[in-house]
Order: C-alpha cells, then sequence, then structure tokens
C-alpha cells in the first residue's frame, strides 16, 4: 500500500524518537529499491553521490536537478526521504518548499556556502529561515542542521558544539557535524546537545559504538557509491586488461527493486 507524504514525515520523526538507526544514502532510484529491499526504514540523499550520476563533482548539480532527483527517489520506495541540501542553493526557504512538494520529508542545510564557512551569526539566520520554511510545508519535515568547520580545515569541536548549539536554538529538528572522526568527540557533542545528533559512518567505527557514544542516526554520504564506483572500475579494468570477465556479476533478484511492500 503507497503510503502519503505525512505518513512518511511522521514514520521520520518515529524513528527520531526511537532506537538509533542506521540512513544509508541510494544515489538513484535503483539504488534506493535496493536499500528499501534489505531493510532499512529510511533514505537520506548524497549530493556528492547525485553529482556522481551527473558526471559531476560535488556542490554541482541544480536545485531543478535535486528536486527531480528527490521526486525519483520518494517515488521508488515508501520510505521516508532526507535530501542533502547543501548550503540551501542560494535560498534555503525555496529549497526545502520544493524538495517538500516533490516528495522529501527531511533536508540538511549546511554552513558552507562552497567557498567558506559562514559567519555563526548568518548561519543561525539561514537555518531560522530553514526552519519556518519546514514548519508550513503541511507536515512534519524534519530540518537537519550541519556544521561543516571539522571537514573545512577546522576540526575544533569547540566550535563544532558552539555552532550546533546555536542551530539548535534556531530550532533545527537534528544536528550534524559530518568528518567527526573520534569517538570521545562524538560523546562529548551528543551530550552537548539535546536533539538528535546525526554522524556519518567510518570504516574504523561499527554502529554500535556509535550508537553507545549517543549517535541517534548514522548516515554513510556518499560511501556507498563510491563502493559501488570502485567495484565497477575493477571489474572494467579486469575486462580492460587482460580481457578477464570474472568480475561481472549476475542479474539481481527481481524483489530487489520491486516497489516496497510496506503497508
Amino acid at each position: 500500500m503507497s503510503q502519503t507524504t505525512e505518513q512518511k514525515a511522521e514514520a521520520f520523526r518515529a524513528l527520531h524518537a526511537g532506537e538509533p538507526f542506521v540512513i544509508p544514502n541510494p544515489w538513484d532510484a535503483g539504488s534506493a529499491r535496493v536499500l528499501d529491499a534489505l531493510g532499512f526504514r529510511a533514505l537520506a540523499s548524497t549530493s556528492s553521490g547525485f553529482a556522481f550520476t551527473l558526471g559531476r563533482l560535488d556542490g554541482a548539480a541544480t536545485l531543478d536537478e535535486v528536486v527531480d532527483h528527490v521526486a525519483a527517489l520518494a517515488t521508488a520506495t515508501n520510505l521516508p526521504v532526507s535530501v542533502d541540501l547543501e548550503d540551501g542553493h542560494g535560498d534555503p526557504e525555496v529549497a526545502i518548499a520544493r524538495v517538500a512538494e516533490a516528495g522529501a520529508v527531511g533536508g540538511s542545510i549546511e554552513d558552507w556556502d562552497g567557498s567558506r564557512i559562514r559567519d555563526l551569526d548568518e548561519a543561525v539566520e539561514r537555518v531560522t529561515a530553514a526552519v519556518a520554511a519546514a514548519r508550513v510545508v503541511g507536515f512534519p519535515f524534519t530540518l537537519t542542521a550541519r556544521a561543516e568547520n571539522y571537514i573545512r580545515g577546522n576540526p575544533d569541536i569547540e566550535e563544532t558544539i558552539v555552532r550546533l548549539q546555536a542551530y539548535e536554538t534556531a530550532g533545527a529538528d537534528v544536528l550534524y557535524a559530518p568528518g567527526l572522526s573520534d569517538v570521545e568527540d562524538i560523546r562529548v557533542l551528543c551530550g552537548a546537545v539535546a536533539k538528535p545528533v546525526n554522524v556519518l559512518a567510518r570504516p574504523d567505527m561499527t554502529f554500535q559504538e556509535l550508537a553507545d557514544a549517543g549517535a541517534q542516526r548514522v548516515s554513510v554520504g556518499g560511501s556507498l557509491t563510491w563502493s559501488a564506483v570502485n567495484a565497477f572500475v575493477e571489474a572494467a579494468t579486469a575486462i580492460l586488461d587482460p580481457g578477464d570477465f570474472s568480475l561481472l556479476g549476475a542479474s539481481p533478484p527481481e524483489d530487489w527493486l520491486s516497489p516496497s511492500r510496506q503497508a
């Protein structure tokens, strides 16, 4: 049975109030259906993975293209979809309204404008505007505010905490600082805010370690995309030289690509 956007939004909110969970990042409708078939409960887009499907670098997709991408993900499965809106594509209010109309039930706004970390006052003003836009879409849109300093040349956990506390005060529903690499930093950050925290998965940390440190939600960013691309490159390279086809895979089970069967 198909779910309405409001039902998806309510299910997404409920996940943030329950046990910690993983929210994987598909790069297209097919990968979204596979993740659905495997049993994940929500999906998040990846700006870098989606840009790759367009043959571009991260940050090079237009808002129109992102909206079309959201619509494809949202109709591919019954799972809630949150969208990586980067810095809001120039106008967070417009971006949120458009992706909500396309079927997203959540989205993230970051404080990196493509060339610099925005001043805190400016960043808070944009989060505040994004929160206001999220509150009038007609369903409980879950807004995530991201502090980018840790992965943009200033890995200062104290600055990260100050920024996320400010975004929490501005009304963000979820807080996120990509790039945290130390479990104690994650623990300190999660203890410094009251809202759910999203943590970016790392190969050297397990889900349980992240959850024990306080993460409510664990995403993987573009990592699943690059895992798939690396496997593709390995198989294609073997074909090119020395003409080895042994890495070619069989077709996936049909139910991997069937629409979601969730009620």
